[in-house]
């Protein structure tokens, strides 16, 4: 009995071991990994050599770069979490040999029990298999350990991409445990319980990761140095929300992990009476999709108090109005362009009215920019002058005056805000129109009014532009180019 457990022992160890070396040289080869847990559905954007992460996290990069292309190209503002690119592809290639050694080791367990039947008296059977699969399993144990153990690491070191790596191979294990059950249902508990107790674990460290990511959200220190010159989307914005992209393929794995960690009461979320009575990790899906929204619109809530708070740094009022309707449109478009808007709609039916809200007022603060220059020539504080009347030198210094500054305010705000950015298409044109149709309505009844005042031998000194002409300067806002 003992020289054929160690013999076939031996064997299904190697064939394990064999199987992940040969995976692991063929993905680095091809450098496509592949797995039976990570759907490849979406291919990668051409324009840019992909970087070559888990199928879910590719699929999330590719529904933000929708957005970057708007205009949004590279500028942004520094964050205190690591970059959710650019990551080793080892990874990617250990977790999808894991997976895949997972899978083998089921089947070959099987087969290698139908085997042992057929040589093995019956009342020896179990034991002799129970000590047949010890070291196979116990290495899929302890690498799943290692992944867990690596997880803890880059909590700690704030690389929440890297956690991402916990949920391909938690799913995978959730789904495959009804068949190791079933392969170790002769076998001592301390054999059945080792993968039950590696789930707990995964779990555990997965609900870390997702309480710890919220909180550095929200504590992601103002910094003048990283924030975007421009006022541009701030990395910590494009970082939460690839990070909640990337939840989207393992929705139920995340919401089962807040739910075992018994986090409903984080989030003051009333328990059905028929889920009270179940154990923590069998909490329907319902809940799970409550819990996980719930937590998403955490994210987003700490997200926008970091934004309001960041954007203290600037001194310009008009900068920091950029600064958040930028962030906030940002937001909005990548919710709408995936399913997170569905899945933050199950607790917050206002979420994309409440945005366009918040767009709408930065839009209003940063119009009011405009006002230190409209005011020179704004009709309430113009005199009334009788026609064919003589000016007196003082009303001629103040037409002087009204001109001067409202040249040198154009110029000013047009040479400024020149620089700053604007990446949605949509919204900077949206902005331009609006302020153009102000601000040329306003100065072209002042121009009509005072043109053919004589109040100056030098027009050309102060009447400095047609009223195209000041269209045309503000068209060329938001554009660094031009």
């Amino acid at each position: 009995m003992n020289v054929y457990y160690q013999i076939r022992s031996s064997q299904l160890d190697r064939s394990i071991k064999g199987l992940r070396e040969h995976f692991r040289k063929s993905s680095s080869a091809s450098g496509v990994p592949y797995s039976p847990a990570i759907p490849n559905k979406r291919k990668d954007t051409p324009t840019k050599k992909p970087v070559k992460r888990p199928g879910t996290i590719r699929k999330a990069q590719n529904l933000l770069k929708q957005y970057s292309q708007h205009g949004l190209d590279g500028k942004k503002g520094g964050s205190n979490l690591i970059p959710l690119e650019g990551r080793d592809d080892m990874l990617d290639v250990e977790t999808d040999a894991y997976i895949h050694c997972v899978s083998t080791f089921v089947k070959l367990a099987q087969s290698e029990y139908q085997l042992l039947t057929a040589v093995i008296p019956e009342h020896h059977q179990k034991k002799t298999f129970d000590s047949l699969i010890q070291d196979a399993l116990d290495g899929l144990m302890l690498e799943g350990d290692n992944i867990v153990s690596a997880a803890r690491k880059a909590i700690a070191r704030h690389d929440f991409s890297a956690v991402l790596t916990v949920f391909p191979v938690l799913r995978h294990l959730k789904q495959t445990k009804p068949e190791v059950d079933q392969v170790l249902q002769g076998t001592a508990a301390s054999t059945k319980n080792k993968l039950p107790s590696l789930i707990a674990s995964m779990e555990t460290v997965g609900a870390k990761a997702l309480e710890d990511f919220a909180d550095n959200i929200k504590n992601d220190p103002d910094k003048e140095y990283n924030m975007p010159k421009d006022g541009t989307v701030h990395e910590l914005t494009s970082n939460a929300i690839l990070f909640l992209q990337q939840l989207l393929d393992f929705q139920e794995t995340a919401g089962a992990m807040l739910a075992s960690q018994v986090l409903g009461d984080t989030y003051n979320i009333p328990l059905d009476p028929r889920e009270t009575s179940s154990s923590a990790t069998s909490y329907n899906s319902e809940f799970s999709k409550r819990l996980l929204s719930t937590y998403i619109c955490k994210v987003l809530g700490n997200l926008q108090l970091n934004l309001l708070s960041k954007s203290k740094v600037y001194e310009d009022p008009a900068l920091s109005a950029i600064f958040l309707h930028n962030n906030y449109n940002y937001i909005l478009k990548a919710l709408e362009k995936s399913e997170l808007i569905q899945l933050v709609a199950v607790t917050q039916k206002t979420a994309e009215r409440s945005y366009r809200e918040h767009i709408d007022h930065q839009i209003q603060t940063y119009q009011r920019s405009w006002t230190k220059v409209t005011e020179y020539i704004s009709e309430k504080n113009l005199p009334v002058f009788q026609p064919g009347v003589k000016l007196r030198d003082k009303e001629r210094q103040m037409i002087k005056e009204r001109f001067k500054g409202f040249n040198d305010g154009l110029e000013e705000l047009c040479k400024t805000q020149k620089a700053w950015a604007i990446p949605d298409t949509e919204q900077r044109d949206k902005i331009r129109q609006a302020q153009k149709h102000i601000v040329k309505e306003t100065y072209g009844a002042f121009l009509h009014r005072y043109s053919s005042v004589p109040f100056t031998k030098n027009p050309e000194k102060y009447i400095k532009y047609r009223v195209e002409q000041v269209g045309d300067m503000i068209d060329r806002l938001f554009d660094t180019s031009a």
